[in-house]
């Protein structure tokens, strides 16, 4: 079942979408929103998935389903917390500001909690107000939860898992040090997320959703041309579940919760930190991996951060090469 929100209120109207993205009917007659249905997942489930049954078989009325028209699928959530299940992506940005890897970040995952009071829409433009805070995307998975009770084990966590999708998590390269440097965490150097246009339930995804891990190539073009090519279950660190039980250790989940997975990030075939799509590499899910390499094989950054004009598409297709949460296609803009 995939489920997306179209922009209507606050918090979007609800709707089932088709398994190929070409249809969708409004569900809001049986739950308004999809925060309600994730807070009555037992009762409202079925009757959803019986709606998107009906969808299939053109059985109800439909109407065209166009990635461009809706918001994020939670427009605004009880909690958006970003983990680090690639921690080879977290290995090479610190080194990128001159900072080592403890060995503990091998076992123990990182996570932070970011704005989740606007959550942006797939088509939404990056709005930045200065080219110079290096601006960043990050492509990454997620996950949303239901309510998710305290002290949940890594097995057990993979059972609240309602939904899956993608996220372009946004970062300000040129303000991270500092903030950090404070030890209270990201606050202005994390702007808005971007989300995938529907989210979509583990069942649906069959062989792809394995034991807390989504199988398949994230694909990332910058301005048209390839730049990231990763398989997104490919060294990830942490799956899920334990990613859902880190954040479990010491408090409840309320329904709603999305959960990243960090930047989706894969070693070159010999061990080395990668090489970009153009020579023939899996490139990179972020601008700073990318220049972190370079700095190592030249003594020098030559990839600039997003500028104005540039655009971000961040896609996952199945084996069929149908897209499975629909694209994510931002253009940053002044703000």
């Amino acid at each position: 079942m995939k489920l997306a929100s179209l922009p209507i209120g606050r918090d979007g109207r609800l709707v089932v979408v088709s398994h190929d993205l070409a249809w969708y009917a409004p569900a809001d007659h049986l739950v308004p929103t999809l925060q309600a249905a994730l807070d009555d997942w037992d009762r409202h489930e079925p009757t959803l998935r019986a709606l998107a049954t009906d969808l299939e078989y053109g059985s109800i009325p439909r109407e065209r389903f166009h990635e461009r028209r809706v918001t994020a699928p939670l427009p605004r959530a009880y909690q958006w917390a970003d983990g680090s299940a690639y921690v080879n992506h977290v290995e090479l940005v610190r080194k990128a500001r001159g900072a080592e890897l403890p060995d503990s970040f091998w076992h123990d995952p990182l996570m932070y909690q970011g704005g989740s009071d606007d959550l942006r829409g797939p088509r939404e433009p990056i709005t930045l107000a200065d080219e110079a805070w290096g601006c960043d995307m990050e492509a990454e998975i997620c996950v949303i939860t239901g309510d998710v009770p305290q002290g949940v084990t890594a097995a057990e966590a993979l059972d609240y898992v309602r939904l899956v999708g993608l996220v372009n998590d946004v970062s300000l390269r040129g303000l991270i040090p500092g903030e950090l440097a404070k030890g209270f965490g990201f606050v202005q150097s994390k702007p808005a997320s971007h989300f995938s246009p529907v989210f979509v339930t583990p069942d649906a995804l069959g062989d792809a959703w394995i034991g807390g891990r989504l199988h398949g190539v994230l694909a990332v073009d910058l301005n048209d041309k390839p730049f990231g090519r990763a398989e997104a279950a490919e060294e990830c660190t942490f799956d899920f579940g334990t990613l859902i039980a880190h954040l479990a250790k010491t408090r409840r989940i309320g329904a709603g919760s999305i959960i990243g997975s960090g930047t989706v990030s894969n070693r070159d075939s010999d061990g080395s930190p990668g090489r970009p799509c153009s020579e023939g590499g899996r490139g990179y899910s972020c601008i700073a991996e990318q220049r972190m390499v370079e700095t190592i094989a030249t003594g020098a950054a030559t990839t600039p951060f997003l500028r104005y004009g540039d655009t971000v598409r961040i896609e996952m297709k199945d084996a069929h090469g149908r897209s499975v949460f629909g694209a994510i296609e931002n253009t940053v803009v002044k703000a």
